[in-house]
């Protein structure tokens, strides 16, 4: 029996030797690698601009932070992703306004946007399902019409292209998750890219607790002024080290993934039980996030003893998301969403099962995985 992990970070000798050099210098936060980390993150995605942070739900914090969004005011989120993207609007004290998903592919549903938008709606977030790409010329095509500021939460999208333009890049920000398991790591962190110079430079300073100038600007050590309100967001050198180190394999990292996807999405689609979210064609190339199989009516109330049967053969699992965010507590609780809403995004949460295809892996593993799945299927019918 295999053991297939559902994601496993990769850190070979060059990021262990990079993090030992960091150790033995003087400087653990606020020196030359974060900055250096920023420069090669914006030539990989071809960013004007990147400002590294804490993590991707700091990210996306600082995007409403910055555009002052408060009390009263709407952001229109869909209902399928983790639940940060919804807690970053929540942080600001206004209100997430949630979309349901579209069948084909996960993302929102872009025909239920523009009703929902009101005079308090100032900002459109959206989410690269799994990193497959949003129809972003619709999103803009609306927010333009309704001057409202867009946020592409592209936690699962590196790699991720609309039209040959890299994620994040197509909205007025973009957010990105280094958690151990995405498509790199430094070990947590995030990066927000924009192509405005002036979200850029308010962002970098409303992440360091509003200071005027950083420790290499100060002509006398210790002395700044505070200009704005702001938190502690930043990036330390450690993770800062990992990354400028993991920007260079990611090629490698995305290569595989495109490979392990394929290679299970053609021997999984000849399963009538199960149908796939669409993949990659055109001017949508996704990331390769993870496949996720949607189990037809007949098998639903089976999936735990699928991955009760894929877990005891070894294969890792996981589920994106457990439920729509409208119907997690807190927000179940606190706007009175009904079970019977939003349709399609809990239709996806309580019929998926969300298989492994990361670089830790190869041809064998994928084909491992074809045949637990199919066996799987054949043992709870």
């Amino acid at each position: 029996m295999r053991t297939i992990y559902f994601g496993r970070p990769i850190i070979g000798e060059e990021e262990k030797k990079a993090v030992l050099n960091v150790l033995e210098s003087p400087i653990l936060v606020h020196g030359p690698r974060s900055k250096e980390f920023e420069k090669s993150f914006a030539a990989y995605t071809k960013a004007p601009h990147a400002v590294s942070v804490s993590s991707c739900t700091a990210a996306l914090h600082l995007s409403y932070f910055y555009l002052k969004l408060k009390a009263g005011d709407e952001v229109i989120v869909p209902a399928q992703t983790h639940n940060a993207t919804a807690h970053a609007v929540e942080f600001c004290g206004a209100k997430p306004v949630f979309v349901d998903a579209e069948i084909k592919t996960g993302n929102i549903d872009i025909d239920q946007v523009e009703p929902l938008i009101t005079e308090r709606t100032k900002a459109i977030s959206i989410v690269h399902f799994l990193g497959m790409p949003v129809n972003m010329d619709r999103i803009n095509e609306i927010a333009k019409k309704y001057e409202l500021f867009v946020v592409e939460d592209a936690a699962m999208a590196i790699g991720t292209y609309y039209k040959g333009v890299h994620a994040g890049l197509l909205g007025d920000v973009g957010c990105f998750s280094f958690y151990p398991i995405k498509h790199m790591t430094t070990a947590e962190g995030g990066m927000l890219i924009t192509r405005n110079e002036d979200i850029a430079a308010g962002i970098t300073r409303q992440k360091a607790f509003g200071v005027d100038r950083t420790q290499g600007e100060r002509k006398i050590p210790g002395i700044y002024d505070v200009t704005m309100l702001g938190y502690n967001y930043r990036m330390n050198e450690i993770q800062s080290v990992l990354g400028i180190e993991q920007v260079k394999r990611l090629d490698e990292f995305l290569k595989q993934r495109k490979l392990n996807y394929e290679q299970l999405y053609d021997g999984l689609g000849e399963i009538d039980e199960i149908s796939l979210l669409q993949s990659s064609y055109g001017d949508y190339q996704s990331s390769y996030y993870c496949l996720s199989i949607l189990l037809n009516e007949s098998l639903v109330k089976k999936r735990f003893e699928i991955v009760d049967y894929l877990k005891s053969h070894g294969v890792g699992t996981s589920v994106y998301y457990p439920h729509p965010v409208p119907h997690l507590t807190y927000y179940k609780e606190k706007y009175d969403y009904g079970e019977e809403t939003y349709p399609v995004a809990t239709m996806i949460s309580n019929g998926s099962i969300a298989l492994p295809v990361g670089p830790h892996l190869g041809d064998e593993d994928m084909e491992y995985i074809i045949q637990a799945v199919k066996q799987s299927i054949h043992e709870v019918k």
